[in-house]
């Protein structure tokens, strides 16, 4: 526990009025009108998209998976754009622990790991 009585690790999640997608190699590879913002201290907070908000066709999934005490199992997967492929670019946790069950079917990205930004915008 904190010194304020509040755990050390939080995480939490909302939807936002934002759009917000994720360009790669001059192709539009995630684009929503509704991600999830999680936040987990102490890190960055990351975007997950809805499935349905993903270029799907340009991710294949991969073997590699990590386990996380406050959200489950991920899954990983690659991504392909115009020849470039970058391995375990995105993440999903396919059953999210409870706490966590706003995040079910979504993907997150390794913004680093692609090179890019989100674009953000107002809703």
């Amino acid at each position: 526990m904190a010194q304020d009585g509040e755990p050390k690790h939080r995480v939490s999640t909302e939807e936002v009025d934002r759009h917000v997608r994720i360009v790669f190699n001059g192709v539009t590879v995630a684009d929503s009108k509704r991600p999830i913002l999680l936040t987990e201290s102490p890190l960055t907070p990351v975007y997950y998209f809805p499935r349905d908000d993903v270029r799907m066709d340009l991710m294949g999934r991969t073997g590699h998976k990590t386990h996380c005490p406050f959200k489950g199992d991920a899954a990983y997967w690659s991504l392909t754009v115009g020849g470039r492929t970058v391995e375990n670019a995105a993440w999903s946790y396919e059953d999210p622990i409870e706490e966590s069950g706003a995040i079910k079917g979504h993907l997150a990205f390794y913004l680093d790991r692609l090179g890019v930004t989100y674009d953000e915008g107002d809703g």
